[in-house]
Protein backbone atom coordinates (compact mmCIF):
# COMPACT_ATOMS: atom_id res chain seq x y z
CA UNK A 1 0.00 0.00 0.00
CA UNK A 2 1.18 3.35 -0.66
CA UNK A 3 -0.50 6.51 0.59
CA UNK A 4 -0.36 9.48 -1.02
CA UNK A 5 -1.76 13.12 -0.08
CA UNK A 6 -3.32 15.50 -2.15
CA UNK A 7 -3.86 19.53 -1.69
CA UNK A 8 -7.06 20.63 -1.24
CA UNK A 9 -8.96 23.53 0.53
CA UNK A 10 -7.26 26.26 2.01
CA UNK A 11 -7.69 28.84 4.96
CA UNK A 12 -5.62 31.32 6.08
CA UNK A 13 -7.85 32.86 8.03
CA UNK A 14 -7.90 30.09 10.75
CA UNK A 15 -4.46 28.62 9.34
CA UNK A 16 -5.91 25.59 8.11
CA UNK A 17 -5.04 23.85 4.95
CA UNK A 18 -6.03 20.42 4.16
CA UNK A 19 -4.97 17.64 2.30
CA UNK A 20 -6.68 14.57 1.15
CA UNK A 21 -5.46 11.03 2.00
CA UNK A 22 -5.49 8.44 -0.55
CA UNK A 23 -4.13 4.60 -0.55
CA UNK A 24 -2.68 2.48 -3.51
CA UNK A 25 -3.16 -1.15 -3.37
CA UNK A 26 -0.02 -2.50 -4.73
CA UNK A 27 -0.99 -5.60 -6.97
CA UNK A 28 -2.84 -8.32 -5.20
CA UNK A 29 -2.02 -7.19 -1.47
CA UNK A 30 -4.37 -8.21 1.42
CA UNK A 31 -7.25 -5.75 1.84
CA UNK A 32 -7.27 -6.12 5.31
CA UNK A 33 -4.47 -3.17 6.79
CA UNK A 34 -6.12 -0.61 3.91
CA UNK A 35 -9.27 -0.66 5.31
CA UNK A 36 -8.27 -0.96 8.98
CA UNK A 37 -5.92 2.50 8.21
CA UNK A 38 -9.29 4.15 7.50
CA UNK A 39 -9.77 3.80 3.73
CA UNK A 40 -12.41 2.91 1.19
CA UNK A 41 -12.44 2.08 -2.53
CA UNK A 42 -12.62 5.72 -4.90
CA UNK A 43 -14.98 4.73 -7.78
CA UNK A 44 -15.57 8.37 -8.26
CA UNK A 45 -13.32 8.22 -11.63
CA UNK A 46 -13.89 5.48 -14.10
CA UNK A 47 -10.63 6.18 -16.09
CA UNK A 48 -8.27 5.33 -13.11
CA UNK A 49 -6.84 1.28 -14.06
CA UNK A 50 -5.49 1.08 -10.47
CA UNK A 51 -7.44 0.27 -7.20
CA UNK A 52 -7.66 3.65 -5.46
CA UNK A 53 -8.84 4.33 -1.66
CA UNK A 54 -9.82 7.33 0.00
CA UNK A 55 -10.02 8.31 3.61
CA UNK A 56 -13.40 9.25 5.32
CA UNK A 57 -14.91 8.35 8.53
CA UNK A 58 -16.04 5.19 8.03
CA UNK A 59 -18.19 2.94 9.56
CA UNK A 60 -17.21 -0.75 11.27
CA UNK A 61 -18.82 -3.62 13.20
CA UNK A 62 -16.21 -5.42 15.84
CA UNK A 63 -17.48 -8.69 15.70
CA UNK A 64 -16.28 -9.86 18.69
CA UNK A 65 -18.34 -7.05 20.35
CA UNK A 66 -21.20 -7.85 17.88
CA UNK A 67 -24.77 -9.17 19.56
CA UNK A 68 -27.96 -9.30 17.90
CA UNK A 69 -29.85 -5.65 18.74
CA UNK A 70 -33.67 -5.36 19.25
CA UNK A 71 -33.64 -4.19 15.55
CA UNK A 72 -31.81 -6.98 14.38
CA UNK A 73 -34.49 -9.44 16.47
CA UNK A 74 -37.65 -7.56 14.99
CA UNK A 75 -36.33 -7.57 11.03
CA UNK A 76 -35.48 -11.39 11.73
CA UNK A 77 -38.83 -11.77 12.41
CA UNK A 78 -40.32 -10.23 9.97
CA UNK A 79 -38.72 -12.07 6.94
CA UNK A 80 -38.91 -15.28 8.53
CA UNK A 81 -42.68 -15.90 6.45
CA UNK A 82 -40.84 -15.14 3.26
CA UNK A 83 -38.00 -17.96 3.85
CA UNK A 84 -34.93 -16.38 2.37
CA UNK A 85 -31.44 -17.91 1.71
CA UNK A 86 -28.14 -16.55 0.97
CA UNK A 87 -25.91 -18.13 -1.12
CA UNK A 88 -22.15 -16.99 -0.79
CA UNK A 89 -20.15 -16.83 -4.33
CA UNK A 90 -16.81 -15.97 -5.51
CA UNK A 91 -17.15 -13.48 -8.16
CA UNK A 92 -14.64 -15.48 -10.52
CA UNK A 93 -17.29 -17.44 -10.93
CA UNK A 94 -20.53 -15.42 -11.22
CA UNK A 95 -21.57 -14.51 -14.21
CA UNK A 96 -21.68 -10.53 -14.05
CA UNK A 97 -23.22 -10.33 -17.63
CA UNK A 98 -26.00 -12.67 -16.96
CA UNK A 99 -28.85 -10.49 -18.66
CA UNK A 100 -31.27 -11.33 -14.94
CA UNK A 101 -28.47 -9.91 -12.90
CA UNK A 102 -27.80 -6.84 -14.95
CA UNK A 103 -31.75 -6.36 -14.93
CA UNK A 104 -31.70 -6.52 -11.29
CA UNK A 105 -28.76 -4.36 -10.18
CA UNK A 106 -29.70 -1.35 -13.01
CA UNK A 107 -33.64 -1.33 -12.26
CA UNK A 108 -32.30 -0.73 -8.41
CA UNK A 109 -29.70 1.87 -9.31
CA UNK A 110 -32.74 3.39 -11.31
CA UNK A 111 -35.35 3.03 -8.30
CA UNK A 112 -33.38 3.80 -5.53
CA UNK A 113 -29.87 5.72 -6.81
CA UNK A 114 -30.56 7.19 -9.86
CA UNK A 115 -28.74 7.81 -12.93
CA UNK A 116 -26.59 11.02 -11.53
CA UNK A 117 -25.44 9.23 -8.55
CA UNK A 118 -25.11 5.74 -10.82
CA UNK A 119 -24.71 5.35 -14.36
CA UNK A 120 -24.38 2.25 -16.41
CA UNK A 121 -20.66 3.05 -16.72
CA UNK A 122 -19.93 3.37 -13.24
CA UNK A 123 -21.89 0.45 -12.29
CA UNK A 124 -19.90 -1.30 -14.58
CA UNK A 125 -16.69 -0.33 -13.55
CA UNK A 126 -17.25 -1.22 -9.61
CA UNK A 127 -18.96 -4.90 -10.70
CA UNK A 128 -15.85 -5.58 -12.52
CA UNK A 129 -12.89 -3.75 -9.93
CA UNK A 130 -10.88 -6.67 -7.68
CA UNK A 131 -11.44 -4.63 -4.71
CA UNK A 132 -14.70 -6.41 -4.93
CA UNK A 133 -13.95 -10.25 -4.72
CA UNK A 134 -17.62 -12.02 -3.26
CA UNK A 135 -21.44 -11.94 -4.40
CA UNK A 136 -24.10 -12.51 -1.89
CA UNK A 137 -27.31 -13.98 -3.41
CA UNK A 138 -30.62 -13.33 -1.57
CA UNK A 139 -33.11 -15.43 -3.38
CA UNK A 140 -36.60 -17.83 -2.28
CA UNK A 141 -38.13 -20.76 -3.69
CA UNK A 142 -40.31 -17.90 -6.13
CA UNK A 143 -37.43 -15.35 -6.55
CA UNK A 144 -34.08 -13.31 -6.40
CA UNK A 145 -34.67 -10.74 -3.66
CA UNK A 146 -31.38 -9.43 -3.70
CA UNK A 147 -27.55 -9.35 -4.38
CA UNK A 148 -24.96 -7.90 -2.14
CA UNK A 149 -21.26 -7.05 -3.59
CA UNK A 150 -18.76 -7.54 -1.10
CA UNK A 151 -14.73 -7.47 -0.22
CA UNK A 152 -12.96 -10.12 1.63
CA UNK A 153 -10.12 -10.08 2.95
CA UNK A 154 -8.09 -11.95 5.77
CA UNK A 155 -10.07 -10.76 8.09
CA UNK A 156 -12.73 -8.41 7.59
CA UNK A 157 -15.73 -7.85 4.54
CA UNK A 158 -16.82 -4.72 3.47
CA UNK A 159 -20.38 -4.64 2.43
CA UNK A 160 -19.49 -2.55 -0.83
CA UNK A 161 -22.86 -2.22 -3.04
CA UNK A 162 -26.19 -3.68 -2.13
CA UNK A 163 -29.13 -4.44 -4.95
CA UNK A 164 -32.41 -5.49 -3.59
CA UNK A 165 -35.90 -5.76 -4.47
CA UNK A 166 -37.46 -2.64 -2.59
CA UNK A 167 -41.09 -3.89 -2.64
CA UNK A 168 -40.30 -5.86 0.59
CA UNK A 169 -38.15 -2.59 1.79
CA UNK A 170 -40.66 -1.21 3.84
CA UNK A 171 -42.72 -3.88 4.11
CA UNK A 172 -40.41 -6.30 5.60
CA UNK A 173 -36.94 -3.85 5.67
CA UNK A 174 -34.68 -6.07 3.31
CA UNK A 175 -32.26 -3.56 3.12
CA UNK A 176 -31.67 -4.22 6.49
CA UNK A 177 -31.60 -7.72 6.88
CA UNK A 178 -29.61 -8.41 3.72
CA UNK A 179 -26.97 -5.95 5.59
CA UNK A 180 -27.26 -8.23 9.35
CA UNK A 181 -27.42 -11.22 7.50
CA UNK A 182 -23.77 -10.54 6.13
CA UNK A 183 -22.74 -9.59 9.81
CA UNK A 184 -23.82 -12.99 11.01
CA UNK A 185 -22.14 -14.87 8.15
CA UNK A 186 -18.64 -12.81 8.93
CA UNK A 187 -18.88 -13.38 12.62
CA UNK A 188 -20.11 -17.35 12.06
CA UNK A 189 -17.02 -17.46 10.10
CA UNK A 190 -14.27 -16.27 12.09
CA UNK A 191 -13.65 -12.56 10.66
CA UNK A 192 -12.97 -9.75 12.48
CA UNK A 193 -14.15 -6.64 11.01
CA UNK A 194 -17.23 -6.00 8.89
CA UNK A 195 -16.98 -2.28 6.91
CA UNK A 196 -20.39 -0.62 6.35
CA UNK A 197 -19.04 2.40 4.55
CA UNK A 198 -19.42 5.85 5.37
CA UNK A 199 -21.05 7.89 8.25
CA UNK A 200 -22.01 11.21 7.29
CA UNK A 201 -25.08 12.90 7.95
CA UNK A 202 -27.96 11.94 9.21
CA UNK A 203 -28.91 9.31 6.36
CA UNK A 204 -25.94 7.13 7.77
CA UNK A 205 -27.68 7.03 11.45
CA UNK A 206 -29.80 3.70 10.55
CA UNK A 207 -26.50 1.77 10.57
CA UNK A 208 -25.17 3.62 13.95
CA UNK A 209 -28.60 2.66 15.12
CA UNK A 210 -29.06 -0.68 14.19
CA UNK A 211 -25.70 -2.24 14.98
CA UNK A 212 -23.96 -3.29 18.43
CA UNK A 213 -20.28 -3.60 18.50
CA UNK A 214 -19.75 0.15 16.09
CA UNK A 215 -16.41 1.92 15.75
CA UNK A 216 -15.54 5.02 13.01
CA UNK A 217 -12.21 6.37 11.84
CA UNK A 218 -12.15 9.53 13.31
CA UNK A 219 -8.94 10.37 11.48
CA UNK A 220 -6.21 8.81 13.61
CA UNK A 221 -8.26 5.44 14.73
CA UNK A 222 -11.27 3.54 15.49
CA UNK A 223 -13.34 5.16 17.71
CA UNK A 224 -15.90 3.60 19.87
CA UNK A 225 -17.85 6.88 20.75
CA UNK A 226 -21.14 6.25 19.12
CA UNK A 227 -22.68 9.06 20.47
CA UNK A 228 -20.36 11.53 19.46
CA UNK A 229 -20.56 9.79 15.88
CA UNK A 230 -24.53 10.39 15.96
CA UNK A 231 -23.85 13.96 17.30
CA UNK A 232 -20.80 14.65 14.06
CA UNK A 233 -23.68 12.77 11.93
CA UNK A 234 -26.46 15.64 12.93
CA UNK A 235 -24.03 18.65 11.81
CA UNK A 236 -22.74 17.27 8.96
CA UNK A 237 -24.62 19.58 6.71
CA UNK A 238 -23.69 22.78 8.74
CA UNK A 239 -20.94 25.26 7.57
CA UNK A 240 -17.37 24.60 9.25
CA UNK A 241 -15.18 27.57 9.92
CA UNK A 242 -12.71 25.55 11.53
CA UNK A 243 -11.45 21.98 11.60
CA UNK A 244 -11.94 19.42 14.74
CA UNK A 245 -8.96 20.03 16.26
CA UNK A 246 -9.24 24.18 16.61
CA UNK A 247 -13.03 23.84 17.79
CA UNK A 248 -11.82 21.93 20.84
CA UNK A 249 -11.76 23.52 24.54
CA UNK A 250 -9.18 21.35 25.55
CA UNK A 251 -6.29 21.51 22.61
CA UNK A 252 -4.01 21.16 25.25
CA UNK A 253 -4.99 18.13 26.80
CA UNK A 254 -5.53 16.77 23.26
CA UNK A 255 -1.91 17.14 22.46
CA UNK A 256 -1.10 15.08 25.50
CA UNK A 257 -2.93 12.16 24.79
CA UNK A 258 -1.47 11.75 21.63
Amino acid sequence: MKVFLSESTIDYGTYTFSYAPYALREGAEDLSPIYNQGFLPYSGDLTLEKELFYMARSLRVDLERFVDSSENRRVSRLMEPLGVEMELINKNDFDLNDPDFRAFCENYVSERIGDGNMNAERLEYILASKVGTHIFKFSNKEKTMGYILAAVGSDMLHYWFAFFDIEYMKSHSLGKWMMWKTIVWAKENGLKNVYLGTAYKTAALYKIRDHKGLSFWDGQKWNQDVKLLKALCKVDTEPKEKDSFKQLEDRNDFLDSL
